[in-house]
């Protein structure tokens, strides 16, 4: 088998460092790994899996000789150095939010849609882990019975904010039980104006509203993500909420189908799907909870039941730890899905 000569972009980072994991722990083909970081960041060792790697300054010549690059450095560093390691013929799997809805650029998820990566001019993008678990859960679903409408609530942890958050969430919980007042000065993500209280609390905005239609960006993202991951007008209304949780996302789903369910079929077709652990047994009170996949690159469905109203409805709980199959396993994913198709 070819092996690769690998680079992590943002490697000192909570998904970079996942990354790490993820090419380690799910035999990506590597002859090397090349970590690359901020300035302040080189010279710095990170042990994984008993192998010590010394990060490296990220500048536009690090990418000579690089097969395969999975980037977590946020939007306005693949902004600048991207160009560069096109150039040096790395192919590019970037996690941030700048490429995604760019025509030129495949948006993938590899189980929905990976025949999109033969078309890759050197960049594919990862999309947002709300929407990667979403597409995920739905998509056989999709396949057997189509889809009209997703209607989504998502319950996203404070990790998906960064480690402030959830230091945050640490001292503000303290506080509480000790009977002070919480400081804020963190969430909601993307909100410039006002922080308020994660602890014992729930925040309805992850990222900056759009005032014209009343939606924030996250809840766009879901959206706009969604069809051009399914290359077709989904309707997708979503509400995204921050929640005192610290790691893993959780979803309430609603579908919309055009054909009417066959539930015995909804349960075959989630129990086989691929990326996808039903785990959904009320009889013994089994369903999907944040806390139980920490680590863990699968999503979980549970809850899954038939509309009261409708035979064209469908609800569904799903859970998915978002520094996994969010961002950094579905990034190594992509790479081992573009090996298998034999384009990598």
């Amino acid at each position: 088998m070819k092996k690769y000569n690998v680079a992590i972009v943002g490697a000192t980072g909570a998904v970079g460092s996942e990354m790490l994991r993820c090419v380690l722990e799910f035999n990506f083909p590597y002859e090397s790994i090349k970590l690359l970081a901020s300035a302040r960041s080189a010279g710095k060792t990170i042990s994984q899996n008993g192998i010590d790697f010394v990060v490296e300054e990220l500048t536009a010549d690090s990418f000579e000789g690089i097969d395969v690059a999975f980037w977590s450095a946020g939007g306005s560093i693949s902004e600048k150095y991207m160009d560069a390691a096109v150039k040096a013929g790395c192919v590019n799997i970037d996690n941030s939010s700048h490429f995604r809805m760019d025509p030129n650029v495949p948006l993938v998820v590899p189980e929905v849609n990976s025949e999109a990566l033969r078309d890759h001019k050197g960049i594919i993008a990862n999309p947002n882990c709300t929407t990667i678990m979403m597409c995920s859960a739905v998509n056989r679903i999709e396949e057997v019975f189509g889809i009209e409408k997703i209607t989504v609530s998502t319950y996203q942890a404070v990790s998906g904010a960064g480690v402030a958050a959830m230091d945050e969430l640490y001292a503000q919980s303290r506080d509480v039980l000790d009977g002070k007042e919480p400081i804020a000065k963190v969430l909601p993500s993307g909100g410039d104006k006002k922080h308020y209280p994660i602890a014992f609390n729930c925040i309805p905005q992850v990222d900056v509203f759009n005032l014209e239609n009343g939606y924030s960006k996250e809840e766009m993202k879901m959206v706009n993500e969604t069809k051009k991951i399914f290359g077709k007008d989904i309707k997708v209304n979503a509400t995204c909420v921050r929640v005192p949780v610290l790691r893993g996302h959780s979803e309430s789903i609603h579908i919309q189908t055009k054909k009417p369910l066959d539930m015995p079929l909804v349960f075959e077709v989630l129990a086989n799907s691929t990326g996808v652990h039903l785990y959904d047994d009320l009889a013994n009170q089994i369903y999907p909870m944040p806390t139980a996949f920490i680590g863990d690159e699968m999503v979980h469905v549970g809850r899954v039941r038939q509309d009261l109203f409708s035979d064209h409805g469908l609800n569904m709980w799903a859970v998915s730890d978002q520094l996994m199959k969010g961002a950094a396993y579905n990034s190594i994913d992509i790479g081992l899905k573009m090996i298998e198709m034999g384009i990598l």
